[in-house]
C-alpha cells in the first residue's frame, strides 16, 4: 500500500465513522507513523508502506474511528506555539483557552515588577506555562483536584524549563492555596458544562475526556460559585481575575461576582464573537 493509497482508504473509513475533516485526520496520523511534517506526504504519495507502518497506521485509525481524539492518540496538542502532553486525565487545550492565556499576560505584562499569578484547574498546565512564557518576571501557581492531571502539567512544566518559576499543587477548590502572599492574577477554565449537557456532546469529548474538567454540575456554574468568594480572599486589591464560560452563562457569573464585591471591568468575546471571558477587580 502506498503513502496515497493509505491516505485515501483511512479517509474514507474515518468519513463512515462520523470523523470531521477525515483526510486531514488521515494525514496526521499517518504523518505521526512516518514520523514526518504532513505535508512532506505530498511529496512521498508513491512511496510504499512497510508491513510494520502499515499495522501501526490500521491500529491509529481503528481508535480514530472509535471517536477516540487525536490528540489523546498522537499525545500532544498545540497551545500557544507550544506542543503540550496530554492523555486522557487532562483536557485537550481549546482555542478559546489560548484567548484567555492572552488576556492573562497582556494584564500581568502592564503590571510593573515581579508579578504572581494562580492558575485555577490547571490539567496540562497550558495556561500556566504561556503565562510566564509571555511575562518573565511572573511565576505561577498552578493547582488541580487531580493527582493524574498534576503529572501531565509536571511534564509539561519541565519540558518548557519553567520548574522554577511554576509551583504545582493539589487542592480540591483552593484549600491549599496559602492566603499569602496574595496574587496579582487568578485565572480560570473551570468546568462549566451542566451535568445534562453532557450526554449530547460530541464523543470525542464525552467519551474520553475527563469529566470532572467538563461538569460544571446542574446549572454549570458550580465551580464560580465557590471560586469566586475564595478567589477574592486571595486577590491583591490591585489584582485581577479571568474567567472563561460557556455559551449563555456570563451574565450569572457577573450576578456571582458582584453578589461578592467583585467589580466586574470587561465582559471578552471569542474568535465567534460569543461573549465568553468575564474580567473582574476586587469592589
Amino acid at each position: 500500500m502506498t503513502v496515497l493509497e493509505a491516505i485515501q482508504r483511512s479517509a474514507e473509513f474515518l468519513g463512515r465513522k462520523g470523523v470531521d475533516a477525515p483526510r486531514l485526520q488521515a494525514e496526521l496520523l499517518l504523518a505521526h507513523v512516518l514520523r514526518l511534517p504532513r505535508l512532506k506526504l505530498y511529496l512521498q504519495f508513491d512511496r510504499a508502506l512497510t508491513p510494520a507502518e502499515t499495522d501501526q497506521l490500521r491500529e491509529l485509525v481503528r481508535r480514530r474511528g472509535q471517536r477516540e481524539p487525536l490528540q489523546y492518540i498522537l499525545g500532544r496538542a498545540a497551545f500557544c506555539g507550544r506542543d503540550l502532553l496530554v492523555n486522557p486525565h487532562v483536557l485537550i487545550p481549546r482555542p478559546e483557552t489560548e484567548q484567555l492565556a492572552e488576556l492573562g499576560w497582556t494584564r500581568l505584562a502592564a503590571c510593573p515588577g515581579p508579578r504572581l499569578a494562580l492558575d485555577v484547574g490547571t490539567g496540562s498546565g497550558c495556561i500556566a506555562i504561556a503565562l510566564v512564557e509571555h511575562c518573565p518576571d511572573t511565576r505561577c501557581v498552578a493547582v488541580d483536584v487531580s493527582p493524574e492531571a498534576l503529572n501531565v502539567a509536571r511534564e509539561n512544566v519541565a519540558a518548557a524549563g519553567l520548574t522554577d518559576r511554576i509551583e504545582l499543587l493539589p487542592s480540591r477548590e483552593l484549600e491549599a492555596v496559602p492566603a499569602q502572599p496574595r496574587f496579582d492574577l487568578i485565572i480560570s477554565n473551570p468546568p462549566y458544562i451542566p451535568s445534562g449537557d453532557i450526554a449530547s456532546l460530541q464523543p470525542e469529548v464525552r467519551d474520553h475526556e475527563p469529566r470532572t474538567a467538563l461538569d460544571g454540575g446542574p446549572d454549570g456554574l458550580d465551580a464560580f460559585r465557590w471560586l469566586a468568594p475564595q478567589a477574592r480572599a486571595r486577590i491583591r486589591p490591585s489584582g485581577l481575575l479571568l474567567l472563561e464560560c460557556g455559551d449563555g452563562q456570563p451574565d450569572a457569573v457577573v450576578s456571582i461576582l458582584r453578589e461578592h464585591n467583585w467589580v466586574v471591568t470587561a465582559v471578552h468575546p471569542d474568535y465567534t464573537g460569543r461573549p465568553r471571558f468575564v474580567e473582574a477587580r476586587p469592589g
